[in-house]
């Protein structure tokens, strides 16, 4: 049996919410970023985009909430 459209549609809103919240997206965006303004440059594993942001924050906490 499958899900009808409507609680398809309420999953997927969840779904983007709750990434949004963690930030998980993030990567997506800076993918679409760099294909629309930098198409030369070459796209970072996700991997490797979590470590520099990671970088990032640990030289600026100021980016982002951190607790410590």
């Amino acid at each position: 049996m499958r899900p009808s459209p409507l609680l398809r549609r309420v999953i997927s809103g969840v779904r983007w919410y709750v990434r949004e919240l963690t930030d998980e997206s993030a990567y997506d965006r800076y993918v679409a970023h760099l294909r629309k303004n930098r198409p030369e440059a070459e796209i970072p594993s996700r991997r490797d985009f979590e470590r520099m942001r990671t970088d990032q924050q640990e030289r600026d906490p100021r980016q982002s909430f951190r607790c410590c």
